[in-house]
């Protein structure tokens, strides 16, 4: 499901991320697509980034990097054809157990009104400010995983000493 990035992905995600990008910046009034796509070509870290696979292709990519004593979740991208078939919480729950095994706390940002805030706000992420285009999240290690019905699932913490924490 996972691979390591190579250089040579770039501008497939480049692509990737300007098309799927472009509803919510529309949206917002801010789409512009040569700077959608060297937002990711700018900032782009193959050995912090991992290519989504799947039915045998390319799904889309989600880049893990360190920032500030917490780890970054960026560059989370599904092609469309992918969304809304239970990939992108696979993904998501993957890379939220490596950064709990390692005790970081991870960050994001998502721009407003996009559906993403859900998927995040499901897996234990919390808003720590927001401004008109964006919302900052961040989830600590270990954070309750929110299942339908209004449960909470509490998820294994990193730390064995540590009692487990729920949110509602």
């Amino acid at each position: 499901m996972l691979r390591s990035a190579v250089a040579s992905d770039v501008e497939v995600l480049a692509e990737l991320r300007a098309t799927v990008m472009r509803a919510d910046l529309e949206r917002l009034g801010r789409y512009d697509g040569h700077r959608a796509r060297q937002r990711l070509r700018d900032s782009f870290s193959p050995q912090h980034t991992s290519v989504i696979m799947s039915d045998g292709g390319l799904a889309g990519c989600v880049t893990v990097r360190p920032a500030r004593g917490r780890q970054w979740l960026e560059h989370f991208y599904l092609a469309p054809h992918h969304q809304g078939r239970g990939l992108g919480s696979a993904v998501l729950r993957t890379v939220l157990e490596r950064t709990d095994a390692q005790g970081m706390t991870v960050a994001l940002n998502v721009l407003q009104g996009s559906a993403a805030r859900r998927l995040y706000e499901r897996h234990g992420f919390v808003v720590e400010t927001q401004d008109p285009i964006d919302v900052f999240m961040m989830r600590p290690p270990g954070a309750a995983l929110r299942v339908p019905g209004g449960r909470t699932e509490v998820q294994e913490d990193p730390a064995p000493h540590d009692p487990p924490r729920r949110r509602r």
